[in-house]
């Protein structure tokens, strides 16, 4: 006999996650490690305006978030703009990592940004002893190698980033390393405003 599905179970359905599917157990300790410019760039691509709040509830509800960083490049000019998101992560669960970088030198900020994956790879290695599953929101291929370490170590890694652009802005290899990749146009409706 067939079974009837009840508005209970479609309510259960729409009420489910791409995030469910990720491979999180309620006693997991999990770190949260965002690229910041990589988050905004991509949000505004699919044209999902973040809710950083329910973000970070979407890991707290499903393990033991033991931290959620988020890291960026400031500009003089960014400064203003970005500072009050800054102040706001900082009050609300995120710890949030600057780098400084010159507004008119374009070396200057390719400089900041390598530098900036060096504090992401230094901080991912020192917490990784104290976590189980390591997520990335960040699409940068030079990530690769430092997920592979992690994995050799027994930690799970799962990266958040979209294949639903043109060109898509994870790169292949990141993607193929990750033991879970979740698109965050999956992730629209938890992470929408």
């Amino acid at each position: 006999m067939a079974r009837t599905i009840t508005e209970s179970d479609r309510r259960e359905r729409q009420n489910s996650s791409a995030l469910d599917t990720m491979l999180l157990a309620p006693s997991d300790r999990v770190g949260l490690f965002i690229d910041g410019f990589h988050l905004h760039a991509a949000c505004k691509a699919l044209d999902i305006p973040i809710d950083f709040k329910r973000l970070l509830d979407l890991f707290r509800d499903r393990a033991h978030l033991v931290r959620a960083l988020y890291y960026t490049i400031i500009t003089d000019e960014r400064d203003c703009v970005l500072r009050p998101l800054l102040d706001w992560l900082d009050y609300n669960g995120y710890t949030t990592v600057r780098k400084h970088a010159k507004a008119d030198c374009e070396l200057s900020r390719r400089t900041a940004k390598s530098s900036m994956m060096v504090e992401v790879a230094v901080d991912i290695m020192q917490l990784a002893q104290s976590l189980d599953h390591i997520v990335i929101i960040s699409g940068a291929g030079e990530f690769r190698r430092l997920v592979e370490m992690v994995q050799i170590n027994g930690k799970r890694v799962s990266v958040l980033s979209t294949v639903a652009t043109r060109p898509p802005m994870v790169s292949d290899e990141l993607r193929r390393q990750a033991d879970q990749f979740v698109d965050l146009a999956d992730l629209e409706s938890d992470i929408r405003r």
